[in-house]
């Protein structure tokens, strides 16, 4: 699978022209979405599909969202220059009434009390981490902490759900970066879904033939509307939580780690009152937040005061919702104590992300534990951050170093 980032002419016009693949996209958005936002808030490009649109306003972002009549869940993303991806992927590529049933099936293992009991198996999976990674920091040898830490830990973390091998994370990584650049290069995304589905017929038929108490066993045994759910169904269902599960919080642990790398009094602060760490991640979540998503017009509909054709397709950006000066005061300044806080980090309508719960869990562990350990850290000087490029956002390399 190939590893280059996907070629992209350069954007001259972001409200006839965008792509979320160009450079300046994918380094620093926030600017874009500003500019959008004030002066043409559904924004609309060529290069994807039959053409997409690129709401920047919080209310026309969950209004979407909501609307479930107009603007469908049923694909799976975008290809330059050409038709919608059909493959489906359940419960997120579900509309009313399919949605439900499946989702209900699924909810039992993502409620709170349940995710709670993984916080010891989070900690443990942060603790082997700093463990690998302090003696290399303590000898004054930078390492990458989005790669070598946050990467690590919401693949783990996934893997011990579905009960398959954590050994097989570079497997998993490779294949979210095929998705993330299969926008521009259709054969890397079939690829990664075609291994994907592959890996988990496997885990389905061994589950059948011996389950146990992992997610892939009480989905086998599940039942959606008195039917056992099929097994290509079952393998797109669990190739979106391997994916969904890992990419997402990957980002905003990054970022997270990003930022206290290079805010010396957030650091501070957190450090020396570690109470305030859940309050610090709602806000990491709001201005990192790493989650765009698509939908179809399915009905004539409207996006502000912009009309949208059957057919057109929409891209949901979360973040820039997150960044509406319209909804949260200075949207642009990261509040580590911001009180007022509602954010769309996790989405907003039906489907709301099922696994924010677990989602949660793993960025306040991850954070508190890596302040205990290293607490006085900083970005490497003359290194890069690397930036994912596509639909979801966050950091793929941060160098950092103790002070």
């Amino acid at each position: 699978m190939s590893d280059t980032t996907s070629p992209v002419p350069r954007v001259d016009d972001w409200t006839t022209d965008w792509d979320h693949h160009d450079p300046r996209w994918t380094n620093d958005p926030f600017p874009i979405w500003d500019e959008l936002r004030a002066g043409c808030p559904a924004a609309h490009t060529d290069r994807y599909n039959e053409g997409v649109w690129l709401p920047t306003r919080f209310a026309d972002i969950t209004a979407v969202a909501h609307d479930t009549d107009a603007f469908s869940s049923g694909h799976s993303g975008v290809t330059a220059g050409g038709t919608v991806p059909r493959g489906v992927f359940p419960p997120i590529h579900l509309d009313p009434p399919d949605h439900h049933p499946m989702r209900r099936a699924m909810l039992p293992f993502y409620n709170p009390k349940r995710i709670e009991g993984w916080r010891s198996h989070v900690l443990g999976i942060c603790d082997d981490l700093i463990d690998e990674l302090l003696p290399r920091l303590a000898a004054g040898e930078p390492v990458d902490v989005a790669a070598e830490y946050a990467a690590h830990i919401p693949a783990a973390t996934i893997a011990a759900l579905l009960g398959i091998p954590t050994s097989d994370g570079d497997l998993f990584r490779r294949w979210i970066h095929g998705l993330e650049l299969g926008d521009n290069d259709v054969d890397v995304r079939k690829q990664a879904v075609a291994e994907m589905t592959g890996y988990f017929a496997g885990v389905i038929e061994a589950r059948r033939a011996e389950p146990g108490d992992d997610f892939v066993s009480v989905l086998v045994q599940a039942e959606v509307d008195g039917a056992p759910i099929d097994d290509a169904t079952l393998q797109h269902i669990l190739a979106l939580q391997l994916v969904a599960g890992i990419d997402t919080t990957w980002g905003v642990l990054g970022a997270s780690l990003w930022h206290l790398a290079s805010h010396d009094d957030d650091r501070r602060t957190l450090v020396a009152d570690p109470d305030k760490i859940p309050t610090a991640i709602e806000e990491f979540l709001r201005a990192y937040a790493s989650v765009s998503l698509w939908r179809t017009v399915v009905a004539p509909a409207t996006i502000g005061d912009v009309e949208v054709s059957v057919g057109d397709t929409v891209m949901m950006a979360f973040p820039a919702a997150c960044r509406d000066p319209e909804v949260f005061d200075d949207p642009a300044t990261v509040d580590i104590e911001r009180q007022r806080n509602r954010h769309v980090a996790f989405g907003s309508g039906i489907h709301r992300c099922l696994g924010s719960n677990l989602a949660r869990l793993e960025l306040n562990v991850a954070v508190a534990r890596w302040l205990e350990r290293v607490p006085s850290f900083r970005l490497v000087p003359g290194h890069d951050v690397v930036w994912a490029e596509g639909a979801i956002r966050g950091p793929r390399s941060v160098m950092v170093e103790i002070v």
